[in-house]
């Protein structure tokens, strides 16, 4: 190992970049972040929500929908819903449907500009901890226009990445304020950051490991304590208005910087200084640790970790190794990007699982031994922030997902910023050939991202990219069959729910899906055969009872759909679908006290149930109580104005009503 060269005269500016570069230059850069990231998301704006959890988190979540509210600010806190716990985020959604209402393109915008400001800030806290203006510039660029961030950017319902992120960040603005002068004044702001970070996603429990890498570097604060510091220390004002020195301190004080070419080696780091380093930040564990509980029990409790028995401990494990590798690729190559991956299971290859745990060995070694302090911290960023969406602890179907890169790749981009120029550094011509291949890389993921972006633009074309770019995914095929057939598009449709079968055996909902296309065309036989089908695998179906009770309704079968209706009632005892079917049954076989009773019933457990609404006024309207029937109508038309039906109805109310005057 090279002895440290002696310490600069200078030691209280050990990065002259921060002195030598005009202001002019960072905001240049900013604003061509900003306009170049606009220009290539802002396609966006015209995009609609989603089927995959934006009607959950936005589209048909009654308490989102309201905006901000008291009740809505409780339950965000409160009430774990899809299948997690993120306040702030509940609260975003909030705000933007109290400024926008559900108008999807506003909603994406706010998570655009998000983007825009997490990518500045990145920008500004590497130049602050590096003082490389290029460098950090050159991160914070593939940050922005990286194809594998536009799931986080372009899905309304992954605002709580983008949202967590911007806590994330500044948490590192706040923490490079604190190592520049040490106190609880400026530690407290760490703490509510990282605080509102895990309130919006829990995948920053990994913050407090990451602050001891960049502690290493580019922080320097494991180096001997009479080295000069990296982020010279502000100084303090004392009473009298004349500016005092803080005294040393060996555990605070921050090192020299680290010469980007120079070899570090576990000898020359200081491992005292760690002790301390890791004291300061006890109270960022704790919170880490019980907001890992947390999630980990409302997640159980809700049902989407999934056992043992469906992922093994070795296929979860098979699959964490496999997918490091699979994000570098991907890091690499940013093609045939999905919005979901399905789980390979036990189906791994030996040689891709093989290949994938040499790969990440030694490039683990290389780290190691290359004594480049910016290797160690890139690598193990990249390493370390993904271990909570690894899948060692299984949560949802998929095998992996690029939203899950949003945050560790900045270590991996970090890597390229700094090793591309050191490879470069003995090239007589070396601006020459890094400037057009930096401007060529950057051109290359512009058009990747914006084509990326555009397949965002609606259900049909996000889940026909899936199926087309991935093998295997009967996810993909259903829910391309469940959009196609929600236009109407049933021989489009059919198919697609075909091939999730032919892929997946025994796919219930598929099954069901059929079902229903049969019976709305008419085939009431063979929508009654679908249906048995997925009561013959799973047994308490909900949906399949339901569907099966009003295809026999329409047959004429009505001790067979009685039969459904009973079960249903039996599985949910308040489920005001059931009670509706009750109503129609009574109503058919000629009983409208018992139908009126059930009709009400459903109401009162569904205040917003239109057809409820509609299929009660028709019944009293038969009776001759018109007053009671046109009051049913506008309730239906207040809940629905589109329902055509309820207005025809309301119509001929009305005119009824003006006869008998």
């Amino acid at each position: 190992m090279k002895n440290r060269p002696p310490l600069n005269k200078n030691c209280s500016n050990p990065n002259p970049a921060q002195k030598t570069d005009p202001r002019g230059k960072v905001l240049f850069i900013s604003l061509f972040l900003a306009a170049l990231t606009f220009a290539v998301y802002g396609q966006m704006i015209g995009h609609g929500f989603i089927s995959f959890d934006d009607e959950s988190y936005v589209t048909q979540n009654p308490i989102v929908q309201r905006g901000l509210s008291m009740d809505g600010l409780v339950w965000a806190f409160s009430s774990p819903h899809v299948y997690n716990w993120h306040p702030l985020t509940w609260l975003s959604h909030m705000v933007d449907v109290q400024l926008f209402g559900l108008k999807a393109g506003e909603h994406h915008l706010m998570g655009l500009l998000f983007h825009i400001v997490n990518t500045l800030l990145l920008f500004l806290i590497l130049r602050a901890m590096t003082g490389s203006l290029w460098r950090s510039a050159a991160v914070a660029a593939l940050f922005a226009l990286h194809p594998l961030h536009v799931e986080s950017v372009a899905w309304a319902s992954e605002r709580k990445d983008v949202l967590s992120t911007l806590f994330w960040l500044l948490t590192l603005w706040f923490y490079i304020q604190y190592v520049q002068q040490p106190g609880f004044r400026r530690y407290w702001p760490v703490l509510l950051f990282y605080a509102a970070g895990l309130l919006a996603k829990q995948m920053a429990v990994t913050l407090p490991f990451l602050l001891l890498l960049l502690d290493y570097w580019p922080l320097g604060r494991l180096l001997p304590a009479d080295a000069a510091p990296a982020i010279p220390p502000t100084p303090e004002a004392s009473p009298g208005g004349k500016t005092r020195k803080r005294k040393k301190n060996r555990a605070t004080l921050p090192a020299a910087a680290l010469n980007r070419r120079e070899r570090i080696a576990p000898s020359g780091v200081d491992w005292r200084r760690l002790i301390p380093l890791v004291r300061e930040k006890l109270p960022l564990f704790a919170l880490a640790a019980a907001t890992s509980i947390m999630i980990f029990l409302v997640q159980t409790e809700t049902g989407i970790v999934k056992s043992a028995i469906q992922y093994p401990l070795s296929a979860r494990m098979e699959n964490a190794v496999f997918s490091y590798a699979a994000y570098l690729v991907k890091t690499i190559f940013p093609i045939r990007l999905a919005i979901f991956y399905p789980h390979p299971g036990t189906e791994l290859p030996f040689w891709q699982v093989g290949g994938a745990t040499l790969l990440i060995l030694l490039i683990t070694v290389f780290v190691l031994r290359a004594g480049r302090p910016y290797l160690v911290t890139g690598w193990f960023w990249y390493l370390g922030t993904l271990v909570p969406v690894i899948g060692l602890v299984q949560v949802g179907l998929q095998g992996m997902a690029d939203r899950y890169t949003y945050v560790p790749l900045i270590g991996i981009f970090m890597i390229i910023a700094w090793g591309l120029p050191e490879l470069a550094a003995g090239w007589q011509s070396r601006k020459a050939v890094l400037i057009p291949v930096a401007a060529a890389g950057l051109c290359v993921l512009t058009i990747l991202t914006w084509f990326q972006v555009g397949t965002w633009r609606d259900n049909i074309t996000l889940y026909s990219h899936a199926a087309a770019v991935t093998s295997g995914n009967d996810w993909a095929e259903y829910n391309l069959g469940l959009s196609l057939a929600g236009e109407g598009r049933f021989d489009e449709a059919l198919p697609h729910f075909q091939e999730a079968i032919r892929l997946r055996p025994g796919y219930a909902d598929a099954y069901l899906n059929i079902g229903v296309i049969q019976a709305l065309r008419g085939n009431l036989d063979g929508a009654s055969a679908n249906f048995t089908r997925v009561l013959e695998i799973e047994p308490d179906h909900v949906e399949a009872h339901r569907n099966f009770a009003l295809t026999l309704l329409r047959g004429g079968d009505f001790d067979g759909a009685a039969s459904h209706i009973q079960i249903l009632r039996q599985i949910r005892p308040d489920d005001p679908e059931s009670w509706f079917l009750a109503g129609l049954l009574a109503t058919k076989q000629g009983n409208p006290a018992e139908a009126e009773s059930a009709y009400a019933q459903a109401i009162r457990l569904r205040p917003d149930y239109a057809e409820a609404q509609n299929h009660l006024g028709i019944l009293l309207a038969r009776q001759g109580r018109i007053e009671a029937a046109i009051g049913h109508f506008r309730e239906a038309l207040r809940i629905r104005p589109d329902y055509r039906e309820a207005g025809k109805n309301l119509e001929n109310a009305l005119g009824e009503r003006g006869k008998n005057r």
